[in-house]
């Protein structure tokens, strides 16, 4: 089985093209954004779509399968060694304006596809701590280390409903969507691991607290950046970063957008089901997003790792992968005319179906 996990290896390509783009210069080095939102969602279009789910014997194999976990965890080095000599590169030489804005969001992306993504799938692990603690290396890098509690102990308790700052509301742009999702998420990550703290008798200022503790290791990457490699290369990690976080953001509004679980008289939600994400069947972007788009059963089960998530014929179909769609969620007009009328659709299906 471990022969299926090569296709993973795509998502390689993206750190490589902005080495890429970089060596040629100029307007090139913009090649990593034309890749991932120009290049890939045409070959998406050509390539097609997999709806094939692993049946139970395959599901054995590919759960003991470990070069999986290795493609994951390779993520990390490649990640860090990539914002290391970006900084590095943006504070030597005499690169035009051009070219440093093309680095900047080039590596922006790569931080967002390599760094937070590969990451997402490791903060979500319970049966070891090496993952978690990698996963949270990589979030560093893009100065977001705080999502993983937000993430894995809230957005995933209060998905698609009011209480949850990552779920897009219907007729809510991404540009109103950002700034709530940013600031509700650092709170949600605060109360969240604060009450942790005081429940273990620890003070939530305290290193205790893993949004104190990472934030703290963040500053401390700044300032390392800083005294090592110049003033700019803080810039520049700070720059990347915001480019990642903005690209972060955008795939978790296009994840959930209009989606609401219906609130019962006592308070309570309905639990979550398969109609509360909206998936992709895109075989490639699958590859390089480690099959982020099959994001209902992910939901549905967070500690199935991403060689086992499957689709469900009732989940939500967005018209195109996530490359594709994320250029859409920024234009307001489009996406609503795009999306709102699917939303309707589904919300309709699932009063029908409970």
């Amino acid at each position: 089985m471990s022969g299926k996990a090569f296709p993973f290896l795509l998502v390689f390509l993206v750190p490589f093209s902005v080495l890429i783009g970089w060596s040629l210069g100029g307007a090139w080095t913009f090649l990593t954004p034309l890749f991932v939102f120009g290049i890939v969602p045409l070959l998406d279009h050509a390539v097609g779509v997999s709806k094939a789910n692993p049946s139970p014997e395959e599901e054995q194999a590919l759960a003991r399968a470990r070069f999986f976990r290795y493609i994951n965890w390779a993520c990390a080095p490649v990640q860090v060694c990539m914002v290391i000599w970006a900084a590095w590169t943006a504070t030597r030489g005499s690169a035009s304006f051009l070219e440093l804005s093309g680095l900047v969001v080039s590596v922006g992306i790569c931080s967002a596809v390599i760094g937070i993504n590969a990451a997402h799938e490791l903060v979500h692990r319970i049966d070891n701590s090496f993952e978690p603690l990698l996963g949270r290396l990589m979030l560093a890098t893009t100065a977001y280390a705080h999502w993983a509690s937000e993430h894995v102990k809230g957005h995933h308790r209060n998905v698609a409903t009011p209480e949850d700052p990552a779920t897009a509301r219907l007729g809510e742009s991404f540009y109103a969507f950002l700034p709530r999702t940013v600031i509700g998420g650092l709170k949600s990550a605060w109360r969240i691991e604060s009450s942790l703290a005081l429940r273990r008798r620890k003070r939530p200022w305290s290193l205790a607290n893993p949004v104190v503790t990472w934030t703290a290791f963040e500053v401390l990457l700044g300032i390392g950046l800083w005294a090592f490699l110049g003033f700019g290369a803080l810039v520049f990690y700070l720059a990347q970063a915001l480019v990642a976080v903005c690209l972060l953001e955008a795939v978790n509004y296009l994840e959930h957008y209009g989606l609401e679980r219906k609130k019962a008289p006592s308070g309570q939600y309905e639990r979550v089901t398969p109609i509360h994400s909206w998936n992709a069947d895109q075989w490639l972007t699958n590859r390089f997003l480690f099959n982020l788009q099959r994001h209902s059963d992910h939901h549905a089960n967070p500690q199935r790792r991403y060689q086992l998530l499957r689709r469900f014929e009732e989940s939500p179909q967005l018209p195109t992968g996530y490359a594709g769609m994320v250029p859409v969620a920024l234009v307001p007009g489009l996406w609503r005319r795009v999306m709102d009328r699917r939303v309707a659709e589904y919300r309709s299906w699932g009063a029908q179906s409970r």
